[in-house]
């Protein structure tokens, strides 16, 4: 089972590095006016379209994970990518704090806990019609964003990054359950397929709508929290995941630190950049 370990760690790194491009490419095209109409300065930005590229890559190499490995671990290893695009931002000359640091190593060693706690194995087989619910989940889900363009409040940014979470969290789980079938084109037949198009695509929307709405270290704790939280339970409970023989507390150990250090990274990292953009003459920004 190394190559699905192999697989997580890739899935991690795509995953941080494609949040560098897709960064680069919002700030180049100005769309910081939390309006969702903003959004299409984007389309003449291909270091957006090429960080999606990358996090599509991830995304494949999280799914071969997923059929090797537990959900609690990808989906914590996952969450931990935003400690890739802080390490990646230290190198390209952002400041990351003593503090910052110090949250990437906690988060590294809850990631080792989980690794040597969890059981390798391929999830068991989902009734269709649960198939065909994760699928559905992303028309209620996408009611959220209806409700959050009609109002400013903070509860519409904490339903928008809820709202995002489970659709990670969906996505993770039809992943983990989906069939791979003899024939290729096949997979356009299995309602996992779907549903991890469906909920990728209203994730994706959702969470850009929360970060125009609110704050990136809130709005990544929420999402981060539910998206781990809820696959994680639905594995362990649903799915046969399983934490190895007398490694139960390590894992629950593990699975904190790599939830709070991803947050507290998340956190640190984005005081960083508000510091930074203070600090900058007016007519310097681009």
């Amino acid at each position: 089972m190394a190559l699905g370990y192999l697989f997580a760690v890739l899935a991690t790194l795509a995953s941080g590095s494609g949040s560098i491009l897709e960064s680069m490419g919002v700030r180049r095209a100005g769309a910081h006016g939390g309006r969702s109409r903003d959004l299409i300065a984007l389309r003449r930005q291909w270091l957006y379209f090429l960080g999606l590229g990358v996090n599509l890559l991830g995304f494949g190499c999280a799914s071969a994970a997923l059929h090797r490995l537990p959900l609690f671990l990808v989906q914590s290893m996952l969450a931990f990518s935003v400690g890739v695009t802080a390490m990646i931002s230290a190198f390209m000359g952002a400041r990351l704090r003593a503090p910052g640091w110090g949250a990437l190593l906690v988060g590294a060693s809850g990631l080792v806990l989980l690794g040597v706690s969890a059981e390798p194995g391929p999830a068991q087989a989902l009734p269709p019609h649960w198939r065909w619910l994760l699928m559905a989940t992303a028309v209620p889900v996408g009611a959220i964003a209806l409700y959050a363009r009609r109002h400013q409040h903070v509860w519409a940014t904490v339903a928008l990054a809820f709202g995002s979470g489970v659709s990670y969290s969906v996505v993770g789980i039809s992943a983990r359950t989906l069939h791979l079938p003899d024939d290729v084109w096949r997979l356009v037949l299995e309602p996992a397929t779907w549903s991890i198009v469906l909920n990728g695509c209203t994730a994706a929307v959702l969470f850009a709508m929360a970060l125009q709405k609110g704050g990136p270290t809130g709005v990544t704790a929420i999402m981060f929290t539910t998206n781990t939280a809820l696959s994680s339970f639905v594995g362990l409970v649903y799915l046969g995941d399983n934490v190895r023989d007398g490694y139960v507390t390590a894992a629950a150990i593990g699975f904190v630190l790599a939830i709070v250090g991803a947050i507290a990274v998340a956190h640190y990292s984005a005081n960083t950049r508000q510091k930074e953009r203070a600090a900058e003459p007016a007519g310097t920004r681009v």
